[in-house]
């Protein structure tokens, strides 16, 4: 099939998996059709299949990226002290990167369930890479005296629903700057693991 006139892979790729991002986040990955993505990037329906499989394979990529993105900027923290700095550390780096990217987020939580079965295990290895990242300082935490938890696997999955979960209210230019909601959310954790 011909490129529609205008239309170049390195520019219109990208604005294809933009535009899946915007409407799944929209609208709900089930109620998007590729039309629709078609549509908003101004190309037909059938020049999708030159930048994407299918759709399945769209919202796999934007969660997948998104993850990727995620344990790539966590890598970049030069590593720090004693478990509660590196507790800190996690929860402002989260905050911080979660903040810029609504719409993934809530793709990358939302949408688990239309994903594929051998798609959900890709996706649902990478979540567990970063939740790792988290029990393994709350264990750290445990072991030196510095938090007091009775299950850090059951701590780091409230741990981390808090602070997604601030993505849901958050808006830049709010009563609060987001380095004030850092700070709340810093001694919310400290305290939710008895630090």
């Amino acid at each position: 099939m011909a490129r529609t006139t205008g239309s170049h892979s390195g520019v219109t790729g990208p604005r294809v998996r933009h535009a899946a991002l915007k409407l799944f986040a929209q609208h709900g990955y089930a109620a998007v059709s590729m039309r629709q993505i078609a549509r908003d990037v101004g190309v037909q329906a059938g020049a999708l299949y030159n930048y994407t499989p299918d759709k399945q394979s769209l919202l796999f990529d934007l969660m997948r990226t998104h993850l990727e993105e995620l344990m790539e900027g966590r890598s970049k923290l030069a590593p720090i002290g004693n478990p509660t700095a590196q507790l800190e550390q996690f929860t402002r780096f989260h905050l911080q990167f979660h903040a810029e990217r609504p719409d993934e987020v809530f793709i990358a939580y939302m949408e688990l369930r239309n994903l594929t079965r051998q798609n959900f295990i890709v996706i649902e290895g990478l979540r567990r890479r970063y939740e790792n990242e988290l029990q393994r300082i709350l264990r750290a935490g445990v072991s030196s005296g510095d938090f007091s938890v009775r299950d850090t696997k059951v701590a780091t999955m409230a741990v981390i629903a808090m602070l997604t979960g601030v993505n849901t209210w958050f808006r830049e230019g709010g009563r609060l700057s987001l380095g004030e909601v850092e700070n709340i959310y810093r001694d919310m954790v400290r305290r939710s693991v008895g630090a």
